[in-house]
């Protein structure tokens, strides 16, 4: 498993780091995703993202008991906080203390390696949140601290103020089929110290290949649960899906699965310090890391780009969020 420098802190973090959005405490069993975390120990993940609210506080304890038994300096933490749970959210400071302190009894830890903020909390002065996670960082609760799709405006208002601790990473939806943080994020972080730690490197699953256009979605998938036009969204439609079967052949010539070529074009990108992935069965986690490593030349990622011609976001009117 390759190790990358996770922006301008000495964390050193796995490529591929094991997600809890919509799994652990939720929909896998418990059995299933204590094989998923083994499994990820297995192949040297070392990363496990996830955030008060999945779950609605589920993931953060599933992980707390799966991994209480592991030395803690072997894993990653890293969790988040914004998004309302038990009908409190935002970035306030009194929220800031209230939802790390109840992540941390969860996670059965003293600190977390970093702490994020979900989003932007547009309701709360940019001063009060940062002070309140400068406190988090300076008092020994989180390592260092992150956010999750932020604009390059309001990362370098952050920036701006004084006395204040870094953000270190941001974590963006990023993909084949959702480039939106290339011309912007990416060349602003670089340029601050701030790594990428991306989710929904798969698409939400469009990019593994189990989904086919113009049939219905594999019994058992979350896109064929109620909720899948929601869960899928853009990447649902016969015309993406018809551009993802034209990557078939390519993955097949390197001798890689669909999800190991998506990962692998994530992952050679500079920018990227890590992707997350989902993971419902350990199968899963051993086919994701066989992408670690994998070099695509230049004649494979213009292959890619003419396969996925007009269904790479974002569009006009399309922000992803």
């Amino acid at each position: 498993m390759e190790h990358r420098r996770l922006g301008a802190s000495d964390l050193d973090v796995s490529v591929l780091a094991l997600g809890s959005w919509l799994t652990y405490g939720r929909s896998v069993d418990r059995e299933r995703a204590r094989a998923c975390v083994d499994a990820a120990f297995e192949v040297g993940i070392d990363l496990f993202d996830t955030a008060n609210v999945y779950g609605a506080g589920a993931a953060e304890a599933f992980l707390g008991e799966a991994l209480a038994s592991r030395p803690r300096h072997t894993y990653r933490l890293a969790t988040k906080a914004y998004f309302p749970i038990d009908g409190e959210g935002g970035l306030s400071a009194a929220q800031v203390r209230k939802q790390s302190e109840a992540s941390l009894r969860r996670l059965r830890t003293d600190y977390v390696d970093l702490y994020q903020c979900h989003r932007y909390d547009p309701d709360v002065a940019l001063e009060e949140t940062m002070a309140a996670l400068t406190e988090l960082v300076r008092s020994g609760k989180a390592r260092y601290l992150g956010f999750s799709e932020w604009t390059v405006d309001q990362m370098a208002a952050a920036s701006a103020i004084a006395d204040v601790e870094p953000f270190v990473s941001s974590q963006p939806e990023y993909s084949m089929l959702w480039r939106k943080p290339e011309p912007d994020v990416f060349p602003y972080c670089a340029a601050h110290g701030i790594g990428q730690i991306v989710w929904s490197p798969l698409a939400q699953g469009a990019l593994t290949g189990k989904y086919r256009p113009g049939q219905p979605p594999p019994e058992g998938t979350r896109a064929s649960s109620p909720d899948g036009e929601r869960f899928m969204g853009r990447f649902r439609s016969d015309e993406v899906l018809s551009a993802v079967d034209r990557l078939r052949p390519i993955a097949a010539d390197l001798g890689l699965s669909m999800a190991q070529l998506a990962l692998a074009w994530v992952l050679r990108q500079p920018s990227v310090t890590a992707a997350i992935v989902g993971a419902t069965r350990p199968e899963q986690v051993r086919e994701n890391a066989g992408a670690v490593g994998t070099t695509l030349d230049d004649d494979v990622l213009a292959a890619i780009d003419v396969a996925l011609a007009g269904v790479v976001g974002p569009f006009p009117g399309d922000d992803g969020d």
